[in-house]
């Protein structure tokens, strides 16, 4: 984009045509792209590791998750999930191998493609706007990563376990389809790490007068019923499970309201200093 300007210094229209932006984002676009494509190339050759030892972890009962839950809260306590993977598509395999090695490769490119999306927009920030959102890839990835590893962790194995053990009747066995899994745990983790986004989010609606601390606080009760409900949804019906989902996500919403109170504390200062 066009070159930064000094401090203090107005910024004028015109400085870089249309086209010319568009040119600059698409080389933004374009590594971006590269990075994920190299990632997924990884990724895919890592076969054994990303599907025997990390998508399949969930369904084993020496999974992280269920080795834990089982010794300090007597819960999840099983060797193998009772269910099996199937194939039905001559291509399914394949296509599902491609799938989830292109979602990898984002997931480890993620940092990489804010930070392209950072470069294409800083320049058109003024200084303070700039100062104020120093640190914005560091932030946005990182809890992009801890929102996947939440997922990972906690959402998708207690709701492989609900939804892989759930019976209407002891004479019907689960056969599950692989692509259906994969799916399920792919969204959880993905849904999962955008979620975690919530204080990015509130940062920039607080910026631009949407919400304020006061707001939030005011719709907390309703926040607490969502959480309750979705933490009720992909969890196993027993209230240990749905606070270890619960507790997390509520802190998520508080932190909200902080970074919420944070913006307008440096609002009113950046007013009163000039």
């Amino acid at each position: 984009m066009s070159k930064e300007l000094p401090e203090g210094e107005v910024r004028e229209e015109g400085e870089m045509s249309f086209l010319e932006h568009l040119e600059v984002l698409r080389w933004h676009l374009v590594r971006s792209v590269s990075a994920i494509f190299i990632t997924s190339i990884a990724a895919f050759f890592a076969k054994e590791f990303l599907f025997d030892t990390l998508l399949l972890g969930p369904k084993s009962g020496d999974f992280w998750t269920y080795r834990m839950a089982c010794k300090y809260l007597d819960l999840l306590c099983f060797d193998e999930m009772p269910f099996d993977l199937i194939n039905i598509s001559m291509s399914g395999q394949f296509s599902t191998h491609i799938v989830v090695s292109i979602i990898a490769g984002f997931v480890v490119a993620f940092p990489y493609v804010v930070f392209e999306i950072w470069r294409f927009v800083k320049p058109g920030l003024h200084s303070n706007e700039r100062k104020y959102a120093n640190g914005m890839v560091f932030y946005v990835s990182f809890l992009f990563i801890l929102g996947v590893l939440f997922g990972y962790y906690f959402i998708a194995p207690l709701s492989v376990n609900f939804l892989g053990t759930y019976q209407v009747s002891e004479t019907i066995r689960n056969q599950i389809d692989l692509n259906s899994y994969f799916s399920t745990i792919a969204t959880l983790v993905l849904a999962s790490g955008v979620v975690f986004e919530l204080p990015i989010l509130i940062y920039f609606l607080t910026k631009i007068g949407l919400v304020t601390p006061a707001s939030l606080r005011q719709y907390r009760k309703h926040a607490v019923v969502g959480i309750l409900i979705l933490a009720a949804v992909i969890t196993p019906p027993d209230v240990s499970s749905q606070i270890l989902v619960f507790i997390p996500l509520m802190l998520l919403y508080e932190i909200s309201i902080g970074v919420s109170a944070l913006v307008l504390r440096n609002e009113a200062k950046a007013n009163a200093d000039i």
